[in-house]
């Protein structure tokens, strides 16, 4: 008789310590929150990540988080339909702090995605599981891509202009272009010949605006290249080079991503100067960052601190076959 009571406590204890580690797969809802749900980049990740959910059963909430506001209120969102976590590409690295503040009020696992984390010192936030592209490895196949181009068509690279059109707020957007620079040099790019278009956002316009003044303040080049973080800004340089008189013979733009942006230009009836881009799988991106928080959320297994990808030069000859490989 003695013994049940003292059983009884022992076994509830043990079910309690046991709780946290999973939840039942059939009652398991994750957040994708992402910066610009406009891109077809971060569609694509968010289709993904929705199909997976219905492939394995569970729910996946598409939200947008465009600012720091935007965010935080996804997250209550995310909170009041009882999610267990989300995956998050921030609008800006520097939140990761705030961010994960309120989802550890909530309880929820945090994966980010395509841009990391940083803490207040810009070191990145190791404590949170990333999953993003190397941007200064896939930064080199840009600037090799450009430099192969380039030999091709037999420029000489004292003679060739290069427009950096750049995002230095965003550490990502660096280490792509700083990459592609590195390569350049490495080619016998003259660093010179460099020049800076800062822009403010990440998309056409913005790309569009902080160019089409290094083009006209530098008339003395015929020949163009153009790189940026991703293939929204290269066109936007590409578009300007066109208002300015430049043909598609004279600029090589390359960008990075592999998108609705990119598949549409090569689909024109004639070549612009949009040479290729570097194309990742977002749908890679988004299926397997769904999988690594499910998982983590379903059996305790946290991923790892951080995956890197790299790409696969898309061009105009190449683009069909290279989608239906990465699944794009």
């Amino acid at each position: 008789m003695s013994r049940f009571p003292i059983l009884a406590p022992l076994t509830f204890g043990v079910c309690l310590a046991l709780s946290p580690l999973t939840q039942a797969q059939d009652d398991v809802k994750l957040g994708f929150i992402v910066k610009k749900p406009e891109q077809a980049w971060f569609i694509n990740e968010q289709d993904a990540a929705t199909r997976l959910g219905e492939e394995k059963g569970f729910e996946v909430v598409r939200l947008a988080g465009e600012d720091g506001q935007e965010v935080l209120s996804a997250i209550d969102n995310l909170n009041s339909q009882g999610a267990q976590g989300f995956v998050i590409c921030p609008p800006d690295v520097r939140l990761g702090p705030a961010i994960m503040n309120r989802a550890e009020q909530y309880g929820m696992k945090v994966v980010t995605v395509d841009d990391r984390f940083v803490k207040a010192d810009g070191e990145p936030m190791e404590s949170v599981p990333h999953l993003g592209m190397s941007g200064y490895k896939i930064g080199q196949q840009v600037g090799n891509a450009i430099a192969d181009e380039m030999e091709a068509r037999g420029w000489d690279p004292e003679e060739v202009a290069a427009l950096r059109i750049t995002n230095y707020e965003l550490p990502t957007a660096k280490e792509r272009t700083d990459g592609a620079t590195k390569a350049l040099l490495e080619r016998g790019f003259q660093e010179d010949n460099i020049l800076d278009a800062p822009q403010q956002n990440t998309d056409t316009s913005s790309a569009f605006s902080a160019a089409s003044p290094v083009f006209s303040k530098n008339g003395d080049y015929e020949h163009w290249v153009i790189y940026a973080l991703n293939e929204e800004s290269v066109l936007g340089g590409v578009r300007a080079s066109e208002q300015y008189g430049l043909t598609a013979e004279d600029v090589i733009g390359v960008g990075i991503n592999g998108s609705g942006a990119a598949f549409a230009e090569f689909s024109r009836e004639k070549p612009t100067g949009f040479h290729g881009t570097v194309a990742v799988s977002s749908t890679m991106h988004g299926r397997q960052t769904a999988e690594n928080l499910y998982t983590w959320v379903t059996e305790g297994e946290k991923p790892k601190a951080n995956t890197e990808t790299t790409g696969t030069l898309m061009t105009r000859d190449n683009w069909e076959a290279v989608r239906d490989e990465l699944g794009l």
